[in-house]
């Protein structure tokens, strides 16, 4: 009885199981205690990696003392980067803005930083986030860029630009007129009615925001003489040399800085011509008879200098002729020149002159006459120490009085004579769309139409020295830089006004000695690396700290970086 009544429950249990697998079952049988089920072995994640936490980096000297206007650049955040400034800047963004503080990749400056000076390769092919890249460099006749097809911004009217040069103002016209090249810069002053009554062509006339002036450095007799340097400045007539030639639209300079730029004319004018005082103050400065000298110069046309030659020729007769003084033409290189002009290494007079950067009469004034440039010998105090401290004043009218002494200190002390504020222009051909003729000369092709031609050519005045322009100076070179590199802000194009580049926005503390600017997101190099704060702080280590490995250039002189911000940790 048992064996068959546990064989029917057996049987019962069987079926109830079946059925509840089944799904017919009314009722489940209670179940069974389960053990506990181990721990689920954990499955790789199919989702991306989170990314590693951003490094950021930093340039920060020790103190103010080693350092100049910025005392450092951080990266605070993937997209941020701070400036600590040593004193208040208002020219901040303006400066910001110039090409040569244009941006470049972390690994390209590591890698292009060469023993003595950058690579030929970062000289000729830089890496930026510009519109356009650089395709091919021909020495001697041409540059060939192409559209950047990751350009974050509208794209290139044309898909390839292309630079050539001449020294002739004539031969540049000629190639407008026969269609070989879409616009040229600096049209001759002979040639301004020529293309204006040409239908086929459009002339654009420039803002005259430039000066030029003839040099002398006075760690050199008789320049240390500064009896023998008024003298000079009273026996040159200045409006002859306008009047002969310049082209309409230009004036003679009664201050170094443009009157067009707040603060530039404070101050007394420049002295009247007079040859007869010249030769007297001359002789009691103790050189009846005038001396010998030479007149330098490079022969490449700027809008402050139409006329190299012929300027060069009026000013070796006026010093005959006024003051008695022979001097020796002598034509240098543009290389050369620029290199031994900048480093106060010219004997005799020179001729140059600046075209404005950024819009603001520090970059007349702090470039040339701060005390540490060597270009005209020592800077006295009397106008560098004023210029320092006029520098830190937001507002013009606060700053005035001490612009009105620094101009007239430079005066007194004659370190150069300013000579010339330069009416150009550019011209085109009449079907070109958005024809320029910047006052920063800072043309931006990216914006131009070649009335639906392939290729967009541009004929300037000179060939570019290199086409690393945070260690240039060279008019010709930074237009170039100006298609392939960006800063963290830009001029608006045809324009002096400041707007975002590669960062948002850049905002200040209430001092104006803290910015701090947020990076735009998204952009890419030339050569495919993204953009973010690390690159600001490389970019900015290798120009400004003189301490670094990456602080090589060209001529390694890094003129804006030290004039404008200062080097940091100089060697004692």
């Amino acid at each position: 009885m048992k064996r068959n009544l546990l064989t029917l429950l057996t049987l019962l249990l069987l079926a109830s199981v079946v059925l509840a697998a089944c799904g017919g079952a009314a009722t489940e049988a209670p179940a069974a205690p389960e053990e506990p089920a181990p721990a689920p072995t954990e499955v790789p994640a199919t989702e991306e990696p989170a990314m590693p936490d951003f490094e950021g980096k930093s340039l920060m000297a020790e103190s103010c003392d080693k350092a100049g206007i910025i005392q450092g650049v951080e990266a605070t955040g993937q997209y941020e980067a701070t400036f600590t400034l040593c004193q208040p800047d208002p020219a901040f963004l303006s400066k910001i803005a110039f090409s040569v503080y244009g941006i470049y990749p972390e690994e390209w400056i590591e890698a292009t930083a060469g023993d003595e000076t950058r690579s030929t390769e970062g000289l000729e092919n830089p890496i930026g986030t510009g519109p356009y890249m650089v395709s091919e460099w021909n020495r001697g006749e041409s540059i060939t860029f192409t559209a950047n097809p990751n350009y974050y911004g509208p794209a290139p009217e044309v898909e390839t630009l292309v630079f050539r040069w001449s020294t002739e103002s004539a031969s540049r016209l000629l190639e407008l007129q026969s269609g070989t090249v879409d616009a040229i810069d600096n049209v001759g002053p002979e040639d301004f009615d020529v293309v204006s009554a040409d239908s086929s062509l459009s002339l654009q006339v420039r803002p005259a925001l430039n000066v030029f002036y003839l040099a002398m450095t006075n760690t050199f007799a008789p320049f240390d003489n500064q009896a023998v340097r008024q003298a000079v400045a009273k026996g040159i007539d200045r409006q002859r040399i306008i009047d002969n030639f310049y082209p309409p639209g230009s004036e003679v300079a009664s201050h170094f800085t443009p009157c067009a730029i707040p603060n530039g004319c404070a101050g007394d004018a420049w002295y009247d011509f007079d040859a007869e005082t010249a030769r007297a103050e001359l002789a009691a400065a103790g050189f009846p008879d005038g001396f010998s000298t030479k007149i330098f110069y490079r022969d490449v046309v700027r809008g402050y200098l139409p006329n190299v030659s012929n300027v060069a020729q009026e000013l070796q007769a006026q010093l005959k002729t006024n003051l008695n003084i022979d001097a020796e033409i002598v034509v240098m290189e543009s290389g050369a020149f620029i290199e031994e002009s900048t480093a106060g290494r010219l004997d005799g007079f020179y001729l140059l002159g600046w075209g404005a950067d950024y819009p603001h009469v520090t970059n007349f004034l702090d470039f040339h006459f701060g005390a540490a440039n060597p270009q005209f010998g020592v800077n006295d105090p009397s106008y560098a120490d004023v210029l320092a401290e006029a520098a830190q004043i937001a507002d013009p009218a606060e700053s005035e009085p001490l612009y009105v002494e620094a101009n007239n200190a430079i005066r007194n002390f004659v370190p150069m004579i300013p000579v010339a504020h330069g009416g150009s222009a550019t011209a085109w051909r009449a079907d070109v769309t958005n024809p320029q003729a910047s006052p920063l000369s800072n043309e931006y092709f990216a914006v131009s139409d070649p009335g639906g031609r392939d290729v967009f050519v541009w004929m300037q005045n000179a060939e570019p020295i290199s086409l690393f322009c945070a260690d240039e100076t060279d008019g010709e070179s930074l237009r170039a830089c100006e298609q392939i590199v960006e800063a963290l802000y830009s001029y608006e194009v045809n324009g002096t006004a400041v707007e975002p580049a590669l960062a948002e926005s850049c905002e200040p503390n209430d001092t104006l000695d803290v910015w701090v600017c947020t990076l735009r997101q998204g952009v890419t190099f030339h050569d495919g690396s993204t953009f973010d704060a690390n690159d600001v702080v490389a970019t900015f280590t290798m120009g400004l700290d003189a301490s670094s490995a990456l602080h090589k250039g060209n001529t390694n002189a890094w003129e804006y970086y030290d004039y404008l911000w200062g080097l940091l940790n100089k060697p004692e």
